[in-house]
């Protein structure tokens, strides 16, 4: 059994789906960030960085508990875990690899970056949102041109980079103007990615 402590937003709807994708038994925690839920000691340790979401495996390596936060981290493992949606080799991984450091590491902050510069703030700081709307959308651009010759971004098999992506484009897009309207290819991908039945059950897990 996991413990999934998730957050309303793009990372925790990352977690959820990848634990409905697994087919894995999981509990979930809500974190009521307005309450400070996230900087609580209890969950502070668990993941001590004091963010959402973070997963408790009851059952991980040599049967011992295990933390894992980070939605990279946590996709990775889950997909390790049961041997699901990471490629053991090839092409195929080093692809899906690239696509979700991406997504992770690049196109996800992005939009943060829209949020704490042009939505969160009192007023909006227009040099950062002009320079996270750029870096967005350039991360879409390169999104779309990938999808353009794969039905996936790992090429012909869904992986962990599709479910990192695809709350990106669904619940973080709209930050940005215009959203995904410009990128059919991410288009017709948000329409099978969406599809799934266990996409459909991890974004509301953590709606």
């Amino acid at each position: 059994m996991i413990d999934l402590y998730t957050v309303k937003t793009a990372n925790g709807q990352r977690a959820s789906i990848v634990l409905e994708e697994a087919g894995l038994a999981y509990d979930v925690h809500m974190l009521d960030l307005t309450k400070g839920a996230h900087q609580a000691p209890a969950f502070l340790k668990i993941n001590p960085l004091g963010m959402g979401p973070a997963i408790t495996d009851r059952d991980g390596p040599d049967g011992k508990p295990i933390h894992v936060f980070e939605t990279l981290a946590i996709c990775t493992y889950i997909a390790e875990k049961t041997g699901k949606f990471l490629p053991e080799a090839g092409v195929a991984r080093v692809e899906a690899q690239k696509w979700a450091t991406m997504v992770a590491a690049d196109l996800g902050p992005s939009f943060a970056g829209v949020f704490y510069m042009g939505i969160s703030p009192p007023e909006p700081v227009p040099y950062g949102v002009d320079l996270f709307q750029g870096r967005a959308k350039r991360f879409l651009k390169a999104m779309d041109d990938r999808l353009a010759q794969n039905e996936f971004l790992a090429g012909g098999v869904y992986t962990i980079a599709d479910i990192l992506a695809y709350p990106s484009t669904t619940t973080s897009a709209p930050r940005v103007p215009g959203g995904i309207d410009d990128f059919a290819n991410i288009q017709r991908w948000v329409s099978t990615v969406g599809a799934r039945p266990a996409v459909k059950k991890g974004m509301a897990a953590s709606a």
